[in-house]
């Protein structure tokens, strides 16, 4: 298998099994799992970007994820385990009383989490923190942090993203989700973020755009970072909300509908079928 066929089959797998997830656990937020699936392959597979070593989860040389859009966790665990961070039954317990898997990114007790989140506009902050304290200890790795386009609403991420080029942070990666639906609407409709990307450009970060589910074209990209020296880097990642299932694509519905046990079916049936 290729390292780009290995990448899809990976992707295929985090959709499945963020799915089953979140209908097992009566939970929400499938769409925003699906559309970032291609770019978690990527990082995470054993062929991508990351360095990470899953048997030494807290090794000082790792890159550093922050999932800012922590409500779509489901896909992110189903990551971490298939990488070997820790057991795949592991997610069996997700969004369950007295689980180790919370419905948000929680770094407690789970081993490959960086950080906590869950309220949105926090994670670029986050993330800007890490990457700061990584240029104050002469560290050599990179700082990755994976946002919603909905959470750019939030004054917060600007801040973040106005004290990240201030401090020459060239080891971090904003990476935004774009898949152009919020919690409550399109993008556009709610708060438009266009012209986007001279938005971050304004603000002093190098910005590349690329299609959010070609797993060659988002690694070629992800390998190139920094774009420029003392500048920090965002990868717009143009996506479809609830990619890879027909009747949930680009479909405000499910942002937060769990899928009944015949969708469940459906959705599986789809995605095994491109694998």
């Amino acid at each position: 298998m290729t390292g780009e066929a290995a990448l899809r089959r990976f992707a295929v797998r985090l959709r499945v099994r963020a799915v089953r997830m979140v209908h097992d656990a009566r939970s929400a937020h499938i769409g925003g799992s699906l559309s970032m699936a291609d770019l978690l392959a990527v990082l995470y597979a054993p062929e991508g970007v990351l360095r990470v070593d899953p048997s030494r989860p807290t090794w000082p040389g790792r890159d550093r994820f922050v999932l800012s859009k922590g409500h779509a966790c489901a896909a992110l665990y189903a990551a971490l385990a298939f990488r070997g961070f820790f057991p795949e039954d592991w997610l069996e317990t997700f969004y369950r009383d007295g689980g180790r898997l919370a419905g948000h990114a929680t770094h407690t007790g789970v081993p490959g989490v960086e950080v906590s989140t869950g309220s949105l506009g926090h994670g670029l902050t986050l993330a800007a923190g890490l990457a700061l304290a990584g240029k104050m200890d002469d560290a050599s790795h990179r700082v990755f942090a994976l946002l919603s386009d909905g959470e750019c609403d939030e004054g917060s991420t600007w801040e973040a993203a106005l004290f990240a080029p201030h401090h020459r942070l060239d080891n971090l990666v904003a990476i935004v989700d774009y898949n152009k639906i919020q919690s409550l609407g399109r993008v556009s409709e709610v708060l438009n973020l266009e012209p986007f990307a001279d938005k971050w450009r304004a603000f002093g970060w190098a910005v590349e755009q690329i299609d959010g589910h070609d797993v060659a074209q988002i690694r070629a990209t992800l390998e190139r970072v920094p774009f420029e020296a003392r500048r920090p880097s965002c990868v717009i990642a143009h996506t479809v909300k609830g990619k890879g299932v027909s009747f949930m694509e680009d479909t405000l519905l499910w942002h937060y509908r769990n899928p009944s046990d015949d969708e469940v079916a459906r959705a599986v049936a789809e995605l095994e079928a491109t694998s």
